[in-house]
């Protein structure tokens, strides 16, 4: 069995082997390392978790000089997420502990300022995402012309996500004579079109076909409605286990939807895709590796590359287009020598999606019953939840509501009316918090006073001091709140009195005719 003595690395780079937890290299090291160490350019295809990461940095490293203080780097290795290139960068600062190399990543979602800083003093290995060092280029902050090998890691992903024209920008500013190295799951037609443009006269390395899937991964689809899917993910995680899984789904927002359910039916969950800091990403994964977060739901953002053990099962809530995806998605359980499994959910509309599947990875996919769901309930209940959000969301519906709202609170206020009697006007009955048959008391007392006084002036204007009526004549009942009665007391109201404007003085004006006669 071949090892690592005998694949030409010095003994620096054979501690580091130890470092990184290697007892004997992998196929796709065998073949490679020797090749990178005679600085040829290679094309490798190989499946992720086989090794390829320490496949390039370890020779690399191993032949690669120093940068000197304030100049740019010997090595740049280009990957398309960052997830892929933190985790291109861990491996390399393990090696960096015996080749002593100044590592730095750089990605988006990050400060500037800290990544500018480290590129003043100098670095001998740069890890990049295309945009973020295309930026950094635009600001005149990295310099590639010192460059002595380059490595495009995840080529065919690039290709997928548009990342080509800034990878040929990148590839433009770096010198000729330097050693290329490209990586990728699959060699397909478009990756070998862009690598003869890139790489001299390559050495191929081949340990992965594609659509090949590793045999420790059992595959099983359900099918199912659309709607019916939020309870047969809830039915699956009960029966299979809700512990280390991941669930893949197409769109960010469809992340969100799916995780925000699981929360509110009490699992923990956390999001993985590009709407997300790279600090969050990160945190997401290291809570998940802990322990600490049982289901991690994500876009194909996660399914290249990334390393992380004892991942019970996979599921795809959403089948992936392209179907290379799928053999990357199924590809984060199973790893390194451990049995896993992946679910796919298949609905009438991703029937093409399956067929482009199968024929792919040339294999049947057999169902996947479960005990505790029933297709035609979930689909029942689904609908009726989508029927009442849809009259929630119906402007005629939420219109009408709003009408029958405003009715209800006029026919409050008319029956409030109803029960104090007619409106007051403004300002009575405030003095003293006066109740309202108390106000009501002092504007007839007023109105009685004022129509005294009126009297007494009309008099007065007509000859002289008013002429008081004889006391036996005078009527005490008629006096009631316009005068007092004798004796000091005052009188009470008159039951039957008339108090409406001018008919006190006509009163008045009638006793005094009568009383000449």
């Amino acid at each position: 069995m071949t090892s690592f003595d005998s694949l030409g690395l010095s003994e620096r780079a054979l501690e580091a082997v130890g470092l990184l937890g290697y007892a004997e290299p992998t196929p796709v090291q065998q073949q490679a390392i020797p090749l990178v160490l005679e600085g040829r350019d290679v094309i490798a295809a190989a499946k992720t978790g086989t090794g390829k990461t320490a496949a390039f940095s370890l020779p690399l490293l191993d032949r690669i000089g120093y940068a000197g203080n304030g100049e740019g780097p010997r090595l740049l290795v280009i990957t398309p997420t960052r997830e892929l290139a933190q985790q291109i960068g861990e491996v390399c600062e393990r090696i960096a502990q015996t080749t002593h190399h100044r590592i730095l990543t750089v990605v988006g979602g990050l400060s500037y300022t800290p990544q500018i800083e480290r590129l003043k003093r100098g670095v001998d290995v740069l890890i990049a995402t295309p945009g973020r060092l295309i930026d950094l280029m635009d600001q005149d902050a990295v310099r590639l012309g010192s460059l002595e090998a380059l490595v495009l890691d995840e080529a065919d992903r690039m290709l997928d996500m548009g990342f080509w024209p800034s990878v040929k920008r990148i590839t433009a500013a770096v010198p000729a004579a330097r050693q290329t190295l490209l990586f990728s799951a699959t060699i397909d037609d478009a990756v070998e079109k862009h690598a003869k443009t890139l790489l001299r006269n390559p050495a191929s390395v081949e340990v992965a076909h594609r659509g090949e899937v590793a045999d420790t991964i059992d595959q099983y689809l359900i099918r199912t409605p659309k709607l019916a899917r939020p309870e047969l993910l809830r039915a699956l995680l009960a029966e299979k286990g809700h512990k280390r899984v991941i669930v893949f789904t197409r769109t960010r927002r469809g992340a969100d939807t799916v995780c925000r359910r699981l929360k509110k039916a009490g699992y923990t969950a956390e999001p993985i895709h590009a709407n997300r800091t790279q600090n969050a990403r990160k945190r997401t994964l290291e809570r998940f590796s802990a322990g600490e977060v049982d289901i991690v739901v994500a876009t194909d953002v996660l399914a290249r590359g990334i390393d992380v053990d004892r991942v019970e099962y996979v599921v795809n809530y959403d089948l992936p287009t392209p179907p290379e995806s799928y053999v990357h998605r199924i590809g984060r359980t199973g790893r390194a020598g451990e049995e896993g499994f992946a679910v796919s959910f298949v609905t009438p509309e991703t029937e093409e999606e399956l067929a482009a599947i199968r024929k792919l990875i040339k294999q049947d996919i057999p169902e996947l019953r479960l005990s505790t769901f029933s297709a035609e309930d979930a689909e029942l209940a689904a609908a009726a939840k989508q029927g009442k959000w849809e009259q929630k969301a119906d402007p005629d519906i939420a219109q009408a509501k709003k009408e029958l709202a405003a009715r209800a609170r006029k026919k409050r206020k008319q029956a409030g009316h109803t029960e104090e009697g007619a409106p007051v006007k403004r300002g009575a009955g405030k003095r003293a918090g006066a109740s309202a048959p108390e106000a009501a008391s002092r504007r007839a007392t007023g109105s009685a006073g004022k129509k005294g006084r009126s009297a007494a002036a009309g008099a007065s204007a007509r000859g002289g001091a008013p002429k008081t009526a004889p006391r036996a004549k005078a009527a005490p009942a008629r006096t009631g709140r316009a005068g007092g009665a004798a004796g000091g007391q005052k009188a009470r109201p008159s039951s039957h009195g008339d108090f409406r404007p001018g008919r006190a003085h006509r009163a008045d004006m009638a006793r005094r005719r009568g009383g000449r006669g």
